[in-house]
């Protein structure tokens, strides 16, 4: 005989669909938190901060942007090329829910 799901089970389970799965990942995550308390960063700043390697932090950039959650703004500073990323308001909202789903899972 199958075993009914508490209340505490169903709401595990709501909390674990309210996830993003393009935030699953450590970089994709910490990238657009970062983003979220800066208006923008440069890819040296956040490849810095989250220790990953340039080819690493560009496909997740990659896929946040493709997803319309960062944009990126290039320009040349000192005739070096500068990218800039900011958080879009598609991606400040999917955070903010991928977050109160993460607060939900692990309240009592």
């Amino acid at each position: 005989m199958p075993s009914k799901k508490s209340s505490g089970d169903s709401r595990i389970l709501a909390g674990l669909r309210d996830l993003n799965k393009l935030l699953g990942h450590r970089a994709r995550l910490g990238i657009c938190v970062l983003l979220a308390r800066n208006d923008q960063l440069s890819f040296s700043r956040l490849k810095e901060i989250l220790e990953e390697t340039d080819g690493n932090l560009g496909a997740q950039l990659r896929k946040l942007e493709d997803e319309g959650f960062v944009t990126v703004r290039k320009e040349f500073q000192n005739r070096r090329p500068v990218s800039w990323y900011a958080l879009t308001a598609q991606g400040r909202r999917d955070l903010e829910a991928h977050l109160d789903a993460l607060g939900q899972l692990i309240k009592k």
